[in-house]
């Protein structure tokens, strides 16, 4: 019998790079969801009545092993980096935003307290 010599074409796509500004995560028994979005508020004439934004998601599903072996990466890459470049720390904007959001929480929280019909 003859060896035969076979080429094989590989076509690797990269897929595009996409900025998150919001993550969230669920599991079921067999898989951990991480949902990475991003939402921009947009400008629509259409819609003159509310505001509109637009969302977008990259949804990765892991089992929960591989999860783990991720998790435990991102910490080593966590703690390599705060060598290299000094302590991650939240964001003075952030922390501000926070606190004005909180604000607002509590003095909804507050109004939704008073009756609004007395009889």
């Amino acid at each position: 019998m003859e060896k035969q010599d076979k080429q094989v074409s590989l076509n690797i796509n990269d897929g595009d790079s996409f900025y998150a500004n919001e993550i969230s995560m669920n599991f079921n028994p067999t898989n951990v969801f991480i949902d990475f979005k991003n939402v921009t508020p947009r400008i629509d004439p259409r819609s003159q009545n509310a505001p509109t934004f637009n969302m977008k998601h990259n949804v990765i599903i892991l089992e929960p092993y591989s999860f783990k072996q991720m998790a435990g990466l991102m910490n080593d890459i966590v703690l390599k980096y705060e060598k290299e470049f000094g302590k991650i720390e939240k964001s003075k904007i952030l922390e501000k935003m926070e606190k004005k959001s909180k604000k607002q929480e509590n003095e909804s929280k507050k109004v939704a307290s008073i009756p609004a019909y007395l009889g």
